[in-house]
């Protein structure tokens, strides 16, 4: 199989992650790359339940904030790449001390995906179908995140929406 570019959208607890990782467990060599933090008990034990749900014979690869420099000596060792996922990403950018330009690591990474020959599966919330948030953080979170999804999804062979589990095909990849 060519190597592809899959994103996979969704809201909380949509099955995003457990769809990402059975497309995953087509690759041979399987790098899961985590964003997520541990900032308090509840979310640690979200990222425990995560790491329980992977393949034993997955590599891991934890970065918060710059998985492109994470990944880029390691990249050659896979034939795919699951990146779980772009919204703990964003949110860890926007929270941390120093500014990033977000749209420009969202270029580095798909840069980095062009150069090597892995097919990438990324993970990401859809959070343009809800409320406006209330406050600057949040709204700056939305815009930052939503400019993150259209650049993976105009670069992506295929984008996946979910819903209760299940996968709606936004974009087909031409072999399918």
């Amino acid at each position: 199989m060519s190597k592809r570019l899959t994103l996979i959208l969704g809201g909380v607890r949509a099955g995003k992650s457990s769809y990402a990782q059975q497309l995953a467990t087509h690759g041979k060599r399987v790098l899961f790359v985590a964003t997520a933090e541990a900032g308090d008990a509840e979310m640690e034990a979200r990222i425990r339940a995560h790491q329980a749900n992977r393949p034993a014979q997955w590599d891991t690869l934890e970065e918060p904030l710059d998985p492109a420099t994470a990944l880029a000596p390691v990249l050659h060792l896979y034939d795919t790449v699951l990146l779980d996922c772009l919204t703990l990403w964003v949110s860890n950018m926007l929270l941390s001390e120093r500014p990033h330009d977000i749209p420009a690591e969202a270029r580095r990474l798909l840069e980095l995906y062009e150069q090597g020959d892995a097919s990438w599966i990324v993970v990401s919330n859809e959070v343009g179908l809800g409320v406006i948030p209330a406050n600057e953080l949040g709204r700056a979170f939305a815009d930052e995140l939503g400019r993150a999804n259209q650049l993976v999804a105009e670069e992506a062979d295929a984008v996946y929406f979910m819903a209760a589990g299940l996968p709606l095909a936004m974009k087909r990849p031409a072999t399918e």
